[in-house]
């Protein structure tokens, strides 16, 4: 500790606080020291409380405090001294210190210790001698002390404590009243500590000095340096209770006193005047006549207020104790000079405040200790012009409240010092009939001063208070009786109880109780006990809570005053009243106050709504009567509520006082008493509060009653009053706060369910008090519902989650969802393995809520939404679910599941797949699918069968979003699942896809051999045979610009790339057998979409397989697609012809070839010469491009037949051409219609590329149509669009690289003069053709190819002079051309032509 304290005056600031920390925490060690080690620990504290470090002073004060005994005294004195140090910190917890040891000794139940007083003043008095002799003291300008003021101040406090301590009473006691009360029994142990003479222990340094008497001097002391008030009263104090022996003492510091009578403080003078009285009234008669003369000229002066008001009380003071000095002699001498006083006294009544106070005080005293020497009427100073100018006081304005206090009490004392008052009946009338509504506090004193001046000469008023308590005073046998309590009651009880003005009986209330207290025992009282009784219980039902409370005192005193038989007749009253709610009624008048102020409001007029007549009359103003009915009913409501409340207050009272004859009711009393500590009503709360606290004394009570208790709330949860409702629902929460409910788990349910209830109620505070009840609730349960609680957490999960699922989360109330959600997320994270019996309800219960619980407006929104728009929505809405707290309470579930529990969940989860409606609980379903086959794989694996067929069911659905989630589901279900169920599900899915034409179950199909693809690509690989052909079939799906089939065929891609090694060739050689037979079975389905789907697939086999397609698997090929041909047209029929025109271009050679079971070339061409002929025109096209590529690529002769279709084609098609536009005459034509315009131009374009494509190097063929092929080419090349233009030019080519006669061998000069004399115009009116680029490249190319054939045969002649000038000419224009390459070429030829010249 030494080595703590030394660092606690080195170590920085930041240190200092630690070691402070650490010693604090070590005072505890040292609580048992005794010998020489509690000397060394009193000297360390000693030398450390004088450091200048503030945390060493205030350690120190602590170990002090702590380490010593409370009546340890050199420990005190330490404390003492702290108690005036500078910083806050210290002294603060020295004051503590001192001034707690009683209530710590209280609360630890042991006997209070304090210093004896004797030894702890000789003590100070030692030390403040010795001080004085030392640096230490403290020097004033005037004076000096052995302690600083504060310390000092400390000192005679501490030293008043130990004084009442040694007498037997309080020393806690703060106010000066409640100090005064105990002044009579400090009196008796001073006279006690004088009378045996008990001097300081230690006579050599003190000498005989008294102990009591060494009090006096520091108090002096002080007094003369530094004042204040508790000094001087304590000063007065010690003088007054023994006045005979320890006045004498102060007789030579009279005009010290004085002085003090002059202070500035109101309180201080007033101290001063009684300590004067009771100082000078023992001097000898021509003294006192003396000081009193002196007393009555300083009264008399103005021009020291001070003075003057200090002079006043000591006269009255004086008086009145040298009055009650000599009741029992008859000394004339001195009346005059009372007189004389009195008459002073009277002179300076009306000077203002605070000299008239100063004087009612004074004429106060003088009349409670004897009669006033003044005459009883008449002109002038008299008794009656006295009590009227008091009593005119009381309803003044002007007044302050203590000047009418003062006046009310010095009007009671009258009558107490003069037997013959006779003005008496009249001040208790003024006194009674002084009611008003905002001096409610008055009315108290009113009361004590009507007491006094009913009973008169024997009220106990006439006492000395400093020495005779209240309940020891006996009134001398010889006083004159002037007693009227019998008056008085009557007055009260007859007329007063019963007025109509509230403020009237709650004024009379209240004087009741001061006289039921004050005369206990009089005859009077006694007698009239029923009626007493009858006036307080009829107080209870007033709307006041004043009332209510004297009321209830009163009960407790008449009870306490009565015989058995009356007592037991008052409890049962008292129970019945807070039972029902019975009242006492009032008669309604015309000027009865219902409502006080303007509790409801105001009438039309404006005026306050405060009687019966006002009720009426506003009812009359609204034209509806029968509404005084609904005023009064309300009226009446209050006052039972009111009622109850005041059978409260008298029951707090008597509960202290009956606890025997209570015990029958305690099993009903304590449930009711428990809610109604609850009110919402502040008074009614409090009041109830102090009844439970008096009458249930055991701490268990709440145990013990639990059952009621609980039962009685339930019951009150739903009652008709939203009072009770609101205070049931806070009783509850209080009831349930870190309480065990082992006993009452079968009424959790109930509980649940009712304050789900009143959660929902019409009024805001009792919904607030049940959200409260509820979340307090939700905690307990929680609680009970962990692992640790075994069987009790079994049962509570077992009673909660019915409730719960059922009522809490389906509650359409969104706080009452809200919480259990709560709730149920936080008992699945405590509860553990305790939840794991329950999930087969909870889950699925859950799962549905996912639904239950979203807005209505989204399944709104989503049916009104693009299928764009759905998607993201529903996307969103399933997302949003699945991070719910409903799906985190699933997935906690998840992680306790095992084989017996999934036996029952499994069907359940199946059922809920199959039926479940909302797109939360179809996700949701799915997301538990997933999370079993990743948390329980294995114990998961008997039931994927069932689970796989419910899921199966549900990936038709209407909703993508859905069916991604089934989807999504099965790709992770297949890992657990059988490799038959696998199969069966595989071939399920092929059949869809293969059969089904509605959209829905391609999908479905697609999504899912997507999932099984990317989450259990090995199941997939043990499947490839069966999975990837269709997964080809599916990839040359034949989009109807469609983006779902779009998107579909591109997972299909995705699929058959990833699980197919090497390229796609390698692949489809792996399966081509699959992909032909699966290619096959599309083509013979009997849906057309399916057809071109095979016949695509096909296609691509043939493009991906070119010279590795060979017999058989060829000829099944072909075979297929030319068997799909024959009959009507039909949508998707088009990729049968082009999977021809491809297999037939990539497979020729092989085709020429005859292999049985393989059709033959001529068959092929045949076939698709015959859809040539179809009318359709689209098809048609696309057909006649298949002919042309398979004549082009097996170089067959089967243009007569094409001529057939072709030419009138061409013809057909140029109907509608009246000539050649240009660009803006194109745009000009807005009459046209697009589509035939269109139709028309893909029709010559086809015709003339199948012209090209198809012309056949025969010499016979080409003998018959060379030149009207010519012919027909030049005539469309000048009177078609440019598209058109380039098609005839491209097809112009291709006819004269197979033109026969421009080769030497057959050679016919005047057949080709005639095909050149046709072209050459229409070729020149091409590369004139300015707006087209192509169109000028193309004729270029055909130029060059005539220029170059006509040089390598030999055949210029054939090419006439004009011919060869109208292309020079032509030629001429393209040295102009924009594109560099034309015109070199263009230059180049021109020269060429120019040079056979």
């Amino acid at each position: 500790m030494l080595s703590y304290f030394a660092s606690l005056l080195q170590e920085d600031m930041d240190v200092r606080l630690s070691i402070q920390e650490a010693l604090s925490m070590m005072v505890g060690a040292y609580t048992n020291l005794e010998g020489a080690q509690l000397t060394l620990m009193e000297a360390l504290v000693g030398s450390y409380l004088v450091k200048p470090e503030v945390q060493v002073r205030q350690i120190a004060v602590k170990f002090a405090s702590s380490v010593f005994a409370p009546d340890h005294i050199p420990s005190r004195y330490l404390l003492l001294l702290s108690a005036g140090d500078p910083r806050e910190e210290v002294y603060g917890e020295a004051q503590r210190a001192l001034r707690t040891c009683s209530a710590n000794s209280e609360n630890e139940s042991t006997p209070l210790k304090l210093p004896s007083f004797p030894v702890m003043v000789s003590h100070i008095m030692e030390k403040a001698a010795s001080r004085m002799k030392t640096p230490v003291k403290f020097v004033t300008t005037t004076s000096v002390l052995p302690f600083n003021p504060a310390a000092f101040l400390e000192i005679i406090l501490y030293l008043r404590m130990c004084l009442a301590h040694s007498a037997g009473v309080d020393p806690s006691c703060q106010s000066l009243a409640d100090m005064q009360d105990q002044a009579p029994a400090l009196g008796c142990y001073v006279r006690e500590l004088i009378s045996n003479d008990i001097t300081a222990q230690d006579s050599s340094k003190n000498g005989d000095v008294n102990p009591v008497e060494m009090y006096i001097s520091l108090i002096q002391q002080l007094l003369s340096a530094a004042g204040g008030l508790q000094v001087m009263y304590c000063l007065l104090e010690i003088v007054s209770i023994y006045p005979e022996r320890l006045a004498a003492s102060l007789v030579d510091k009279i005009d010290w006193i004085k002085n003090l009578m002059s202070a500035n403080k109101e309180e201080m003078r007033e101290l001063a005047a009684q300590l004067f009285a009771v100082v000078v009234v023992a001097l000898p008669a021509p003294e006192l006549k003396s000081k009193i003369q002196g007393l009555i000229k300083t009264a008399k002066d103005p021009h020291n207020p001070e003075a003057q008001h200090g002079s006043l009380l000591a006269l009255g003071y004086l008086i009145g104790r040298y009055l009650d000095n000599t009741k029992t002699k008859n000394l004339q001498e001195q009346d005059e000079t009372i007189m004389t006083c009195v008459e002073t006294i009277g002179t300076l009544l009306d000077n203002g405040s605070p000299l008239s106070v100063a004087a009612i005080t004074a004429l106060g005293e003088i009349g409670r200790n004897g009669a006033l020497p003044i005459p009883d009427e008449g002109s002038g100073f008299t008794k009656k012009q006295l009590v009227e100018n008091l009593l005119a006081r009381i309803p003044s304005g002007k007044e302050t409240n203590k000047a009418k206090e003062r006046a009310i009490r010095t009007l009671g004392y009258f009558p107490v010092g003069d037997c013959s008052f006779s003005h008496q009946k009249m001040l208790l009338q003024g006194l009674m009939e002084s009611v008003e509504a905002k001096q409610i506090e008055l009315q108290f004193t009113i009361g004590e001063a009507i007491t006094n001046a009913a009973v008169g000469t024997k009220s106990t008023a006439a006492r000395d208070v400093w020495i005779v308590p209240e309940e020891d005073y006996r009134p001398c046998a010889d006083v004159k009786e002037n007693d009227v309590v019998k008056w008085v009651l009557d007055q009260v009880l007859n007329k007063h109880i019963g007025s109509v003005n509230p403020h009237v009986r709650q004024a009379s209330c209240i004087w009741l109780l001061s006289l039921v207290k004050k005369l206990s025992n009089h005859q009077e009282i006694k007698s009239k006990l029923k009626e007493i009784q009858s006036a307080f219980i009829s107080i209870l039902s007033d709307n006041d809570e004043l009332s209510q409370d004297v009321a209830s005192k009163g009960l407790g005193l008449v009870y306490e005053l009565g015989s058995e038989h009356d007592q037991q007749e008052l409890v049962s009253i008292l129970v019945d009243t807070l039972m029902t709610g019975k009242r006492a009624k009032h008669e309604v008048s015309g000027e009865t106050e219902v409502f006080q102020g303007t509790s409801i409001g105001k009438a039309p007029d404006g005026q306050g709504l405060s009687t019966y007549k006002e009720l009426c009359a506003l009812a009359s103003d609204l034209s509806q009567p029968d509404l005084i009915y609904k005023f009064m009913n309300l009226a009446n409501h209050h006052a039972m509520w009111n009622s109850r409340k005041g059978a409260a207050f008298g029951f707090n009272v008597i509960a202290t006082k009956a606890g025997e004859q209570l015990a029958p009711f305690m099993s009903q009393l304590v449930p009711r008493l428990y809610r109604y500590q609850f009110d919402p009503n502040t008074g009614i709360r409090q009041a109830m509060t102090s009844i439970w606290n008096a009458l249930v004394t055991d701490k268990t009570a709440v145990d013990k009653y639990l059952t009621e208790i609980l039962q009685d709330l339930i019951n009150n949860l739903t009652s008709n009053l939203w009072r009770i409702r609101e205070s049931s629902c806070l009783a509850l929460n209080d009831l349930l706060r870190g309480r065990q409910l082992d006993d009452v788990v079968d009424k959790l349910p109930e509980i649940w369910e009712t304050l789900f209830r009143v959660q929902d109620d019409i009024k805001e505070s009792v919904r607030k008090a049940a959200e409260l009840a509820l979340k307090t609730l939700s905690k307990v349960c929680i609680r009970m519902c962990e692992p640790c609680k075994g069987a009790t957490g079994q049962k509570t999960i077992a009673v909660l989650l019915p409730c719960l699922l059922d009522k809490g989360i389906m509650s359409t109330v969104t706080e009452v969802r809200a919480l259990s959600i709560n709730t149920l997320v936080k008992i699945s994270k405590s509860a553990g393995e305790l939840l794991r019996p329950h999930t087969p309800k909870l889950i699925p219960a859950l799962l549905e809520s996912l639904s239950v619980l979203e807005p209505q407006v989204l399944n709104y929104l989503s049916l009104r939404a693009t299928d764009q728009e759905k998607a993201a929505m529903d996307s969103a809405r399933l997302n949003a679910a699945k991070s719910s707290p409903m799906m985190e309470t699933i997935n906690m579930c998840i992680q306790h599941l095992d084989v017996s529990v999934l036996a029952e969940l499994v069907p359940k989860l199946c059922e809920l797949i199959k039926s479940g409606l909302g797109l939360g609980t179809k996700g949701g379903c799915a997301s538990v699918v997933v999370s079993l086959t990743t948390q329980c794989p294995q114990d998961l694996m008997p039931y994927s069968g069932k689970l796989m067929s419910a899921l199966v069911n549900g990936l038709c659905d209407r909703n993508t979003v859905v069916q991604k989630s089934y989807a999504f589901a099965l790709g992770h279900l297949v890992r657990t699942a059988r490799d038959t169920s696998t199969e069966k599900l595989l071939q399920k899915l092929r059949s869809w896809y293969m059969e089904k034409e509605e959209q829905a179950y391609r999908t479905g199909c697609t999504l899912t051999i997507h999932a099984i693809s990317r989450y259990s690509p090995d199941v997939l690989k043990n499947h490839a045979g069966m999975v990837l052909p269709l997964a080809f079939l599916a990839m040359h799906e034949v989009s109807d610009d469609e983006k779902g089939e779009k998107e579909d065929s591109n997972l299909w891609r995705e699929v058959w790339q990833e699980n197919v090694p090497g390229s796609i060739s390698g692949g489809i050689r792996l399966y081509m057998k699959e992909l032909i037979d699966i290619s096959q079975k599309a083509l013979q389905s009997p849906s057309w979409k399916m057809k071109a789907q095979g016949a695509a697939a096909m296609a691509s086999i043939a493009k991906q397989q070119t010279g590795s397609l060979v017999p058989p698997h060829l000829g099944m090929v072909i075979g297929n697609l030319l068997h799909g041909l024959p009959g009507r047209t039909w949508s998707g029929k088009e990729e049968l012809l082009k999977a021809i025109g491809t297999v037939v271009s990539s497979c020729s050679e092989q085709l020429k070839e005859p292999v049985p079971g393989q059709p033959s070339i001529e068959e092929i061409i045949q076939a698709v010469l015959k859809e040539c002929r179809k009318e359709n025109v689209k098809y048609k096209i696309i057909a006649l491009k298949c002919a042309a590529d398979v004549l082009e690529s097996t170089k067959e002769d089967r243009f007569q037949e094409l001529v057939d279709i072709l030419f009138p084609m061409i013809k057909k098609s140029s109907n509608g051409t009246v000539g050649a536009r240009s660009p803006k005459e194109e745009e000009d034509d807005d009459d046209e219609n697009e589509k035939v315009k269109e139709r028309h131009t893909e029709s010559l374009l086809c015709a003339f590329s199948t012209l090209g494509k198809a012309w056949p190097r025969n010499a016979d063929t080409q003998r018959c149509y060379r030149f009207e092929v010519c012919k027909l080419m030049c005539e469309r090349l000048k009177l078609s669009t440019w598209k058109v233009q380039h098609a005839v030019l491209q097809s112009m080519n291709a006819y004269f690289q197979g033109l026969l006669i421009l080769e030497k061998e057959h050679s016919d000069i005047t057949a080709l003069k005639e095909i050149l004399t046709e072209a050459c115009p229409a070729l020149s009116h091409s590369l004139e053709n300015k707006s087209y680029a192509s169109v000028r490249t193309e004729a270029i190319s055909v130029i060059e190819i005539l220029v170059k054939k006509l040089e390598d045969s030999q055949q210029w002649e054939s090419l006439t002079l004009d011919n060869r000038n109208l292309l020079i000419s032509s030629l001429s224009t393209m040295e102009l051309d924009s594109r560099p390459d034309l015109r070199d070429k263009g230059l180049l030829l021109k020269k060429k032509l120019e040079n056979l010249n």
